[in-house]
């Protein structure tokens, strides 16, 4: 295992998402909620610690989603880091609605569509997003409207860069029929890698792809061969796992999320790591 000295998320690599360039790490900011993501957090200034440490690491791109919160998420970002440090990305996504704590539904019409990228813009204090992603597609909405509101707005000059998430290999086909697509989020980890396809969809593009859950939760970190292998090489759980994500595929842009400094500090050593071979045969 080699690691080096210094631990900035820029070791992980950079990039492209379409005229941009991002390190290879970022932070998904919707633990900073509350629990569910429902609600604001406690403590604002902690919020507010966890952001800056996260940029002074070296992360230039932060993930949100208007339905984190609701609203709330966003808020934080730009409350905590306005006016904005130069190169950072604020990635926000939009498209599932939250009537409670325990509902994520979607909702794909244009009208939402275009009346949650204002909000957004609003919230983060922006002219234009940079990367905005279709949270979800909708099933009661052909996916080609849901995809031309962004277009749409993107010609308007109300987004830069469009991404869409939770989507199949059929369905970024269509989505690049329509608009240009620099990114895809969707879940992948140790444990479930349903979406490969989509994965290697996205490398045959060179579209970046935001592995979402990138850790598995709790049960994923304690799977047996995780314990053998950081076990071997004195690592932690969280930072093996996503250093297995950054060696699986150039593509890979992991942005694992925690309201723990310590564990955002933990995180970004993966970074720095280079799994040997005999580790990426282990974790399989």
């Amino acid at each position: 295992m080699k690691q080096s000295s210094h631990k900035g998320a820029e070791l992980a690599g950079t990039i492209e998402l379409g005229d941009l360039k991002v390190n290879r790490l970022g932070f998904g900011a919707m633990r900073l909620c509350g629990d569910y993501a429902w609600g604001r957090p406690r403590d604002r200034q902690h919020v507010n610690r966890v952001l800056h440490r996260a940029v002074e690491l070296g992360v230039n791109l932060i993930d949100t989603a208007d339905s984190y919160g609701p609203e709330a998420n966003e808020l934080l970002i730009s409350q905590a880091l306005y006016p904005y440090p130069s190169g950072l990305v604020i990635a926000t996504k939009g498209g599932l609605v939250r009537p409670n704590r325990g509902s994520w539904v979607p909702d794909g019409r244009p009208d939402h569509l275009r009346r949650a990228i204002e909000g957004s813009l609003q919230r983060l204090r922006l002219d234009r997003i940079d990367l905005y992603q279709l949270h979800a597609p909708d099933p009661n909405v052909p996916f080609t409207e849901s995809v031309g509101a962004l277009a749409d707005m993107q010609r308007l000059g109300k987004i830069r860069h469009i991404g869409v998430s939770n989507v199949t290999v059929a369905q970024l086909k269509v989505a690049r029929s329509i608009t240009p697509i620099v990114s895809v989020q969707n879940e992948y980890n140790l444990r479930n890698q349903i979406s490969e396809d989509v994965l290697a969809a996205c490398e045959r593009l060179g579209i970046a792809f935001l592995p979402w859950y990138p850790l598995g939760g709790k049960r994923g970190l304690r799977a047996q061969r995780i314990k053998e292998v950081a076990s071997r090489r004195g690592l932690t759980h969280a930072a093996l796992s996503l250093a297995w994500l950054l060696a699986k595929s150039p593509v890979m842009l992991p942005i694992p999320g925690t309201r723990s400094i310590d564990h955002l500090e933990d995180n970004v050593l993966a970074a720095a790591l280079k799994l040997e071979p005999e580790d990426l045969d282990d974790l399989g």
